[in-house]
């Protein structure tokens, strides 16, 4: 990561999501209509409807409570109000955990900044049962029943410099801000901004997974659980899961019982004292798919 003295502003606005930004901070967003997000104002504390919103394509965000706007050092400058404006840069890189690269300027060449690749596009969704490559992937995973209701088929290309396309599909889901988190036997990603998955349920209880899959095979093992859910996704989101999970009376923890999956629940009770780990329900195998699949003897279509 470059120093303070490197980081520059326009550097700051072209790399770093808003909505990425406030998802580290903690702030998730109420409402996705598809163009905007719609945040409660961490602005302001009388804020009683999500009046905060964000363009993250645009990268701007407008709070209509205290009529102001602007990119994301212009939020920076109000969130951390005691901060320089070299400061706020340096905190709003450091919150995001990002690499800022510099941009370069070229004897009398237009100014270049890094793109990040590769840049996914989605080009249909489509219900489960239409790619049989899909459906053999996930009846191995032992989760296709489970699957029906909760994943989607997703069609998805990548374009290069000379504007040739690369097709792929996978198992997909979305996350809160409502970009596809995808799955196959090749490729596990995401098709934009990183962001935890939430299922509503029962308001006093919260189960919380590392991955979508292990939310999905406890599902097969619990049938009848009702329980608010929380998918990280990835456990670097581990701290907006955190946040997300206030107020519960009773959370329960299934991350993975490996190295980096003990130090987030250690982490996550900490901060969350009624939250219990719940990783000896697979007691033996890294996590709950692994579980699945080992004492499977046969999955089909038909499970």
């Amino acid at each position: 990561m470059i120093t303070n003295q490197q980081i520059k502003a326009s550097d700051v606005k072209e790399q770093v999501s808003i909505a990425d930004l406030l998802l580290r901070l903690g702030f998730q967003p109420q409402r996705n209509t598809g163009k905007e997000l719609h945040y409660y104002s961490m602005l302001r504390d009388t804020d009683t409807t999500p009046s905060f919103m964000v363009n993250d394509k645009l990268a701007v965000w407008y709070d209509h409570g205290l009529g102001k706007g602007g990119n994301i050092i212009d939020f920076g400058l109000l969130y951390w109000k005691n901060l320089s404006f070299p400061e706020v840069l340096e905190k709003i890189v450091t919150v995001a955990n990002t690499e800022i690269i510099p941009c370069n300027l070229s004897d009398n060449k237009r100014k270049r900044c890094p793109v990040k690749i590769p840049h996914y596009e989605v080009e249909e969704i489509k219900d489960l049962g239409n790619n049989p490559a899909i459906a053999d992937y996930l009846v191995r995973r032992g989760i296709w029943q489970e699957a029906q209701n909760s994943l989607k088929e997703v069609y998805y290309y990548v374009e290069d410099q000379k504007k040739l396309r690369k097709r792929f599909f996978s198992a997909g889901w979305q996350n809160e801000l409502g970009v596809w988190e995808v799955r196959n036997p090749f490729f596990k990603g995401c098709l934009g901004h990183k962001a935890i998955s939430f299922i509503p349920g029962d308001e006093n209880h919260l189960a919380v997974f590392e991955g979508y899959m292990d939310y999905l095979s406890w599902k097969a093992e619990e049938p009848f659980a009702t329980e608010s859910v929380i998918v990280l996704n990835s456990v670097n989101l581990l701290h907006s899961a955190i946040a997300k999970a206030k107020g519960y009376p009773a959370i329960s923890i299934y991350f993975d019982r490996d190295h980096t999956g003990h130090q987030a629940s250690n982490e996550f009770i900490k901060a969350n004292p009624l939250a219990v780990d719940r990783s000896s329900a697979y007691a033996g195998y890294n996590d709950y798919n692994d579980k699945l699949t080992a004492e499977g003897s046969s999955f089909s279509l038909a499970r």
